[in-house]
């Protein structure tokens, strides 16, 4: 089974841009969606954007339109979470996940900080 392998984050202020990769590893992304998640301290995790893999089409969370993008590399073996003018309430652990029926995202990725202070 392919495993999601994550990189990117860290520490920046606010205004400043992130970039989030997504790297499937020892496969490819089979799937009907591609997509990231977060989970802020003490919050429930929530869906920040999503891609449709075979179409390319994607959607976002209201409070991350315009803001954040969802991307892939020509090969389609990597996702991006592309984060512009970052804000503090974007603070959270990010996840990228599989689904690969289109029933769930049950293939997780290991998570990573992001921090934006003011």
């Amino acid at each position: 089974q392919v495993q999601l392998v994550q990189s990117g984050g860290g520490s920046v202020q606010a205004g400043d841009s992130l970039r989030l990769s997504c790297a499937a590893s020892g496969g490819t992304f089979s799937a009907v969606y591609v997509a990231w998640f977060r989970r802020p301290l003490h919050k429930e995790r929530e869906q920040v954007g999503f891609i449709r893999w075979n179409e390319g089409t994607t959607g976002y969370k209201d409070a991350v339109k315009g803001r954040f993008t969802i991307s892939t590399n020509d090969a389609k073996n990597t996702v991006y979470l592309q984060m512009n003018n970052l804000k503090p309430e974007d603070t959270a652990v990010y996840y990228c996940a599989v689904d690969p029926r289109g029933m769930g995202y049950n293939i997780w990725g290991q998570g990573t900080q992001v921090t934006v202070s003011s």
